[in-house]
């Protein structure tokens, strides 16, 4: 079960420093936990937004790392390149075992195309062939449709 989907970027972004990242789109599927019932909604909303970041920060590490370990920098986008960006981009995973992020152990399936990362967040008993077939579909799809590398895509920002 996917428990979380973001899309977020991974390199400066004029408004950013150059530690930041900013979730663009975010969507939730986990059921509710416990742990916040006595929480307003309010609460309960900057609890999952903190949640999300955490994961997006730790994304944003990995891209970066596998980007310096290749020796592939963070490069602008050029408009209608979004297939060439979609071949050349980073592709990893790495386990997620903090109990107060997401109550089960889970998975954080990862796509780095150029300034943007496109993230799963997954059980850990999850098809993970499947699931990065499912993530490179979707990013293709969000790239093509959506021009989400072209010039002013970071003012698109979604909460």
């Amino acid at each position: 079960m996917v428990m979380c989907f973001l899309i977020h970027t991974v390199c400066p972004v004029s408004a950013l420093s150059a530690g930041e990242s900013r979730i663009l789109y975010s969507r939730s599927f986990e059921p509710e936990t416990g742990d916040g019932r006595d929480a307003t909604p309010e609460q309960r909303r900057l609890l999952q937004k903190e949640k999300l970041h955490i994961v997006a920060r730790q994304v944003r590490s990995a891209v970066a790392l596998s980007r310096e370990a290749s020796g592939n920098p963070c490069v602008e986008a050029v408009l209608g390149e979004e297939a060439v960006a979609l071949g050349e981009a980073e592709c990893g995973m790495f386990s997620l075992g903090n109990p107060e992020l997401f109550p089960d152990r889970s998975v954080v399936l990862w796509l780095g195309v150029q300034s943007l990362a496109v993230t799963l967040v997954c059980r850990q008993h999850e098809n993970l062939l499947l699931a990065e077939g499912t993530l490179r579909s979707i990013a293709r799809h969000c790239l093509e449709e959506l021009r989400l590398l072209g010039p002013g895509s970071e003012s698109k920002e979604e909460e």
